[in-house]
């Protein structure tokens, strides 16, 4: 169905902080800051099965950008067609992104992200379906029954293949999937010389060494922190230092994406480094009540545990300082690539990450340029000297 607008809203993703107790949800809202119900309502949904903020955070985003298109194309999402949103995820690719690169060349998305965004879209409308918003038929047409002819990596599909028939997607196109970004032993060193605060050359640390996720090492409180040769007192019985990685609501918004909690061993360097920290943080009265590793020390309000938006403009400043971008999640891509360039077996790698799949190990297992060249030149010089 088709519809003319007098306006065409443009929808955004925002942060609604509740004056009652400050706990922070997204909504997705138009111009004049009105509320889009039904999309507001899956959002909503989401937190309540306990999904990560930032997994909120950016299926707000991404359901906004969908309900935009709706809107300038005329499309009522509400009975838009499978055609309809073949059309939305070709647009993704197609359409330059807001903002542009310092030399003016425009932006565009890559098949993988728009895939990605048109699989919230198809989660939101599959939502929308069991509140009777969109028709069941609609989103029936979103996938539809495929055979497995290969296993893939890490899937069991049961004794008797029974899970051999899956759910695919319809509508997406064709992804390449490429190497995760990681930092190189010098762009490591540039980093770690261009941050100078205790508490943020203990963050970076901190990433780089355990690969933990932001909104892991953020939740972090200083119970968790078992930085002794022995533990035993605190009745825990694994030696050495090491830290435990738990998942728990947190004041800061912050929420560990595995549901399995796990322990990280930690090096004595780092050991050092957040005894630098504490030294730093003891100077701070107002941080004697928080229990969380990681708090505002140098802005109000003091003592408040540190959130992703301060960890951002830091990494921001961070990458102005080294001459190129650097993000959390790259820390943590490089600590799992260390770790497999030194050897480490998979299924030790995997439980350092915390993944649950062996199969989300596969983007890691690339060998590094220099190897490469390596073999290369080997078989080059092998026949030389015949």
């Amino acid at each position: 169905m088709r519809y003319v607008a007098s306006v065409e809203p443009v929808y955004s993703a925002e942060r609604a902080i509740s004056p009652a107790d400050g706990a922070v949800a997204f909504v997705v809202v138009d111009e004049d800051y009105s509320i889009h119900t039904e999309a507001s309502a899956y959002l909503a949904w989401l937190r309540s099965q306990d999904s990560s903020p930032n997994t909120e955070r950016v299926y707000a985003g991404r359901v906004a950008s969908f309900l935009t298109y709706c809107a300038a194309e005329h499309i009522d999402w509400r009975s838009l067609s499978r055609e309809d949103l073949a059309r939305f995820l070709r647009s993704l690719v197609t359409k330059p992104m807001p903002g542009r690169l310092p030399q003016g060349e425009p932006r565009f998305r890559s098949n993988n992200t728009a895939n990605a965004i048109l699989t919230s879209a198809c989660e939101f409308l599959r939502f929308a379906s069991t509140r009777g918003w969109v028709s069941a038929e609609l989103v029936e047409g979103l996938s539809y029954p495929k055979y497995l002819r290969h296993k893939p990596s890490g899937f069991d599909w049961g004794e008797d293949p029974e899970y051999r028939v899956v759910r695919a997607r319809s509508v997406k196109l064709s992804g390449i999937q490429a190497a995760p970004q990681w930092l190189t032993d010098d762009q490591v060193a540039a980093v770690r010389a261009a941050v100078i605060r205790p508490r943020d050359r203990l963050l970076i640390g901190l990433l780089l060494e355990s690969g933990v996720r932001i909104g892991e090492a953020l939740g972090l409180r200083r119970a968790d922190m078992h930085l002794l040769s022995s533990s035993a007192p605190l009745g825990c019985s694994q030696r050495g230092p090491h830290f435990h990685v738990r998942r728990r609501l947190n004041a800061n918004g912050m929420l560990a994406k595995s549901r399995y909690p796990r322990l990280i061993p930690v090096t004595g360097e780092l050991v050092q480094t957040y005894a630098e920290y504490q030294h730093e943080r003891s100077s701070v009265r107002a941080t004697d009540a928080s229990d969380f590793v990681f708090v505002n020390l140098y802005k109000p309000p003091l003592g408040e545990p540190l959130k992703y938006q301060n960890v951002k403009k830091m990494f921001d400043r961070a990458s102005a300082a080294v001459g190129f971008s650097v993000h959390p999640h790259m820390l943590r891509h490089t600590a799992a690539t260390r770790w497999v360039g030194a050897g480490t077996p998979r299924d030790v790698v995997q439980a350092l990450l915390g993944h649950v799949s062996s199969g989300s190990m596969d983007v890691y297992m690339h060998p590094a340029e220099g190897a490469k060249r390596e073999a290369v030149e080997r078989v080059g010089r092998a026949v030389e000297e015949r």
